[in-house]
Protein backbone atom coordinates (compact mmCIF):
# COMPACT_ATOMS: atom_id res chain seq x y z
CA UNK A 1 0.00 0.00 0.00
CA UNK A 2 1.35 3.51 -0.79
CA UNK A 3 2.06 5.79 2.23
CA UNK A 4 0.82 8.48 0.19
CA UNK A 5 -2.57 7.28 0.55
CA UNK A 6 -2.38 6.91 4.27
CA UNK A 7 -3.95 9.59 5.99
CA UNK A 8 -2.91 11.00 9.83
CA UNK A 9 -5.93 9.71 10.93
CA UNK A 10 -5.74 6.22 9.29
CA UNK A 11 -2.07 6.36 10.27
CA UNK A 12 -3.44 6.60 13.49
CA UNK A 13 -5.63 4.07 13.33
CA UNK A 14 -3.33 1.86 12.11
CA UNK A 15 -1.14 2.01 14.80
CA UNK A 16 -3.50 0.84 17.28
CA UNK A 17 -4.14 -2.33 15.46
CA UNK A 18 -0.98 -3.21 14.58
CA UNK A 19 0.27 -7.13 16.23
CA UNK A 20 -3.25 -7.02 18.06
CA UNK A 21 -5.79 -9.92 17.55
CA UNK A 22 -10.11 -9.31 17.26
CA UNK A 23 -12.77 -11.04 17.82
CA UNK A 24 -14.17 -12.08 14.30
CA UNK A 25 -16.56 -9.23 14.92
CA UNK A 26 -14.13 -6.66 15.51
CA UNK A 27 -11.96 -7.89 12.37
CA UNK A 28 -14.94 -7.47 9.72
CA UNK A 29 -15.80 -4.09 11.46
CA UNK A 30 -12.49 -3.16 11.18
CA UNK A 31 -11.02 -4.15 7.60
CA UNK A 32 -14.06 -2.67 6.41
CA UNK A 33 -13.03 0.84 7.65
CA UNK A 34 -9.19 0.52 6.81
CA UNK A 35 -10.18 -0.56 2.68
CA UNK A 36 -10.17 2.58 0.59
CA UNK A 37 -10.41 1.05 -2.81
CA UNK A 38 -13.03 2.25 -4.89
CA UNK A 39 -14.13 -1.71 -6.21
CA UNK A 40 -15.93 -4.44 -4.64
CA UNK A 41 -12.89 -6.43 -2.81
CA UNK A 42 -12.38 -9.60 -2.00
CA UNK A 43 -12.26 -10.39 1.77
CA UNK A 44 -9.63 -13.28 2.42
CA UNK A 45 -8.34 -15.23 4.94
CA UNK A 46 -4.65 -16.33 5.47
CA UNK A 47 -4.08 -19.42 8.06
CA UNK A 48 -0.09 -19.56 8.50
CA UNK A 49 0.81 -23.27 10.09
CA UNK A 50 3.34 -23.69 12.62
CA UNK A 51 5.01 -26.51 10.52
CA UNK A 52 6.69 -25.15 7.43
CA UNK A 53 5.74 -27.04 4.13
CA UNK A 54 9.06 -26.93 2.12
CA UNK A 55 8.60 -30.53 0.82
CA UNK A 56 5.87 -30.82 -1.77
CA UNK A 57 4.22 -34.38 -0.58
CA UNK A 58 3.54 -32.50 2.73
CA UNK A 59 1.75 -29.51 0.98
CA UNK A 60 -2.41 -29.49 2.40
CA UNK A 61 -4.80 -29.34 -0.87
CA UNK A 62 -8.60 -29.06 -0.14
CA UNK A 63 -12.16 -28.22 -1.12
CA UNK A 64 -14.48 -26.42 1.62
CA UNK A 65 -18.20 -24.93 0.36
CA UNK A 66 -18.78 -21.99 1.38
CA UNK A 67 -22.63 -21.23 2.32
CA UNK A 68 -22.67 -17.82 0.76
CA UNK A 69 -19.86 -18.31 -1.95
CA UNK A 70 -17.29 -15.76 -2.57
CA UNK A 71 -18.79 -13.48 -4.82
CA UNK A 72 -16.58 -13.91 -7.77
CA UNK A 73 -17.55 -14.70 -10.74
CA UNK A 74 -16.71 -17.83 -12.19
CA UNK A 75 -15.13 -18.81 -15.36
CA UNK A 76 -15.20 -22.20 -15.82
CA UNK A 77 -13.97 -24.43 -18.66
CA UNK A 78 -15.36 -28.33 -19.00
CA UNK A 79 -13.16 -30.64 -21.10
CA UNK A 80 -15.80 -33.31 -21.54
CA UNK A 81 -18.20 -35.67 -23.74
CA UNK A 82 -20.01 -34.50 -26.34
CA UNK A 83 -23.33 -36.22 -24.35
CA UNK A 84 -22.12 -33.49 -21.11
CA UNK A 85 -21.64 -30.78 -23.42
CA UNK A 86 -25.41 -29.16 -23.30
CA UNK A 87 -25.81 -29.86 -19.96
CA UNK A 88 -22.67 -28.08 -18.82
CA UNK A 89 -23.46 -25.25 -20.47
CA UNK A 90 -26.50 -25.45 -19.10
CA UNK A 91 -25.52 -25.11 -15.92
CA UNK A 92 -23.11 -22.32 -16.10
CA UNK A 93 -19.74 -23.60 -17.87
CA UNK A 94 -17.97 -20.72 -19.97
CA UNK A 95 -16.13 -23.09 -22.25
CA UNK A 96 -17.51 -26.47 -23.24
CA UNK A 97 -15.96 -29.29 -25.47
CA UNK A 98 -13.11 -31.45 -26.27
CA UNK A 99 -11.98 -29.45 -28.83
CA UNK A 100 -9.97 -27.10 -26.32
CA UNK A 101 -7.87 -29.80 -25.54
CA UNK A 102 -5.76 -28.93 -29.15
CA UNK A 103 -6.86 -24.87 -28.67
CA UNK A 104 -4.47 -24.91 -25.58
CA UNK A 105 -2.27 -26.93 -26.80
CA UNK A 106 -1.90 -24.24 -29.89
CA UNK A 107 -1.82 -21.65 -27.80
CA UNK A 108 -5.35 -20.61 -26.73
CA UNK A 109 -5.92 -19.25 -23.29
CA UNK A 110 -8.26 -16.98 -21.17
CA UNK A 111 -7.02 -15.50 -18.19
CA UNK A 112 -10.52 -15.77 -16.37
CA UNK A 113 -10.32 -19.26 -16.38
CA UNK A 114 -10.40 -20.30 -12.44
CA UNK A 115 -11.52 -24.03 -12.95
CA UNK A 116 -11.21 -26.76 -15.30
CA UNK A 117 -13.78 -29.73 -14.76
CA UNK A 118 -13.33 -32.86 -16.48
CA UNK A 119 -13.77 -36.73 -17.03
CA UNK A 120 -11.99 -39.82 -15.83
CA UNK A 121 -13.06 -41.41 -19.59
CA UNK A 122 -11.40 -38.49 -21.09
CA UNK A 123 -8.22 -37.93 -18.80
CA UNK A 124 -5.42 -39.82 -20.99
CA UNK A 125 -6.25 -37.06 -23.44
CA UNK A 126 -5.17 -34.09 -21.50
CA UNK A 127 -1.84 -35.59 -21.19
CA UNK A 128 -0.65 -32.95 -24.21
CA UNK A 129 -2.01 -30.14 -22.02
CA UNK A 130 -1.19 -31.60 -18.59
CA UNK A 131 2.10 -29.53 -18.14
CA UNK A 132 0.14 -25.85 -19.22
CA UNK A 133 -2.38 -26.51 -16.88
CA UNK A 134 -0.42 -27.59 -14.18
CA UNK A 135 1.49 -24.35 -14.62
CA UNK A 136 -1.88 -22.53 -13.90
CA UNK A 137 -2.53 -24.57 -10.96
CA UNK A 138 -6.04 -25.46 -13.09
CA UNK A 139 -5.52 -29.45 -13.70
CA UNK A 140 -8.36 -31.58 -12.74
CA UNK A 141 -7.70 -33.41 -9.77
CA UNK A 142 -9.67 -36.00 -7.84
CA UNK A 143 -9.05 -34.32 -4.62
CA UNK A 144 -10.56 -31.32 -5.74
CA UNK A 145 -13.39 -33.26 -7.01
CA UNK A 146 -13.20 -31.88 -10.85
CA UNK A 147 -12.75 -35.10 -12.15
CA UNK A 148 -16.18 -36.40 -12.95
CA UNK A 149 -18.52 -38.60 -14.41
CA UNK A 150 -21.39 -35.81 -13.99
CA UNK A 151 -19.39 -32.65 -14.39
CA UNK A 152 -22.43 -30.56 -14.36
CA UNK A 153 -22.38 -31.31 -10.44
CA UNK A 154 -18.94 -29.83 -9.98
CA UNK A 155 -19.68 -26.98 -11.93
CA UNK A 156 -22.74 -26.67 -9.70
CA UNK A 157 -20.86 -27.06 -6.76
CA UNK A 158 -18.20 -24.27 -7.96
CA UNK A 159 -20.58 -21.41 -8.78
CA UNK A 160 -22.69 -22.09 -5.73
CA UNK A 161 -19.37 -21.63 -3.29
CA UNK A 162 -17.05 -24.30 -3.57
CA UNK A 163 -13.16 -22.89 -3.22
CA UNK A 164 -9.85 -24.83 -2.96
CA UNK A 165 -7.30 -24.45 -0.99
CA UNK A 166 -3.69 -25.37 -1.19
CA UNK A 167 -0.56 -24.16 1.13
CA UNK A 168 2.18 -22.11 -0.41
CA UNK A 169 5.75 -23.53 0.66
CA UNK A 170 5.88 -21.21 3.84
CA UNK A 171 3.22 -23.08 4.62
CA UNK A 172 0.48 -20.61 4.34
CA UNK A 173 -3.02 -20.95 3.47
CA UNK A 174 -5.01 -18.26 1.53
CA UNK A 175 -8.48 -18.00 -0.14
CA UNK A 176 -11.33 -15.64 -0.49
CA UNK A 177 -14.49 -16.21 1.38
CA UNK A 178 -16.22 -13.69 0.36
CA UNK A 179 -16.82 -9.44 -0.58
CA UNK A 180 -16.51 -6.36 1.20
CA UNK A 181 -19.78 -5.81 0.20
CA UNK A 182 -20.95 -9.06 2.25
CA UNK A 183 -23.27 -8.09 5.66
CA UNK A 184 -21.14 -9.07 8.36
CA UNK A 185 -23.07 -12.37 8.94
CA UNK A 186 -22.66 -13.93 5.98
CA UNK A 187 -18.95 -13.49 5.89
CA UNK A 188 -18.48 -14.17 9.70
CA UNK A 189 -20.60 -17.86 8.73
CA UNK A 190 -18.01 -18.36 5.62
CA UNK A 191 -15.11 -17.96 7.79
CA UNK A 192 -16.71 -20.35 10.65
CA UNK A 193 -17.27 -22.95 7.87
CA UNK A 194 -13.70 -22.46 5.76
CA UNK A 195 -11.81 -22.76 9.13
CA UNK A 196 -14.17 -25.71 10.73
CA UNK A 197 -13.37 -27.59 7.69
CA UNK A 198 -10.03 -26.79 7.30
CA UNK A 199 -9.48 -27.94 10.94
CA UNK A 200 -11.58 -31.25 10.53
CA UNK A 201 -9.66 -32.59 7.63
CA UNK A 202 -6.22 -31.39 8.45
CA UNK A 203 -5.88 -32.22 11.88
CA UNK A 204 -2.50 -33.63 12.39
CA UNK A 205 -1.76 -29.64 11.26
CA UNK A 206 -1.69 -26.80 14.23
CA UNK A 207 -2.89 -23.01 13.27
CA UNK A 208 -0.38 -20.54 14.30
CA UNK A 209 -1.97 -17.69 13.20
CA UNK A 210 -4.99 -16.42 11.01
CA UNK A 211 -5.40 -13.15 9.45
CA UNK A 212 -8.40 -11.25 7.48
CA UNK A 213 -7.45 -8.80 4.92
CA UNK A 214 -8.96 -7.16 2.15
CA UNK A 215 -7.63 -6.84 -1.89
CA UNK A 216 -5.97 -3.52 -0.69
CA UNK A 217 -5.92 -3.65 2.84
CA UNK A 218 -3.62 -4.28 5.82
CA UNK A 219 -3.94 -7.91 7.84
CA UNK A 220 -5.75 -8.19 10.66
CA UNK A 221 -4.88 -10.78 13.50
CA UNK A 222 -7.69 -13.21 14.46
CA UNK A 223 -8.45 -14.30 18.35
CA UNK A 224 -8.22 -18.14 17.99
CA UNK A 225 -10.73 -18.58 20.72
CA UNK A 226 -13.71 -18.93 18.95
CA UNK A 227 -11.89 -22.09 16.88
CA UNK A 228 -10.50 -23.67 19.81
CA UNK A 229 -13.17 -26.25 20.52
CA UNK A 230 -13.18 -27.14 16.76
CA UNK A 231 -9.57 -28.05 17.43
CA UNK A 232 -9.66 -30.66 20.21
Amino acid sequence: MSKKKLTKNRKKFLSKIYKKNFSLEESLSIIKQIGFAKFDESVDISIRLCKNNKIGNNNIKGIVDLPHGTGKKNCILAIVTEDKKNESKKVGATYVGLDYIDKINSGWWDNKINSVISMPSIMNKLNMISKILGRKGLMPNNKYNTISSDPEISIKNIISGRVFFKSDKYGIIHSSIGRKSFSNNFLLENIMVFVKEFIKKNYNYHIKNIYLSTTMSYSILLDQKVFLNERK
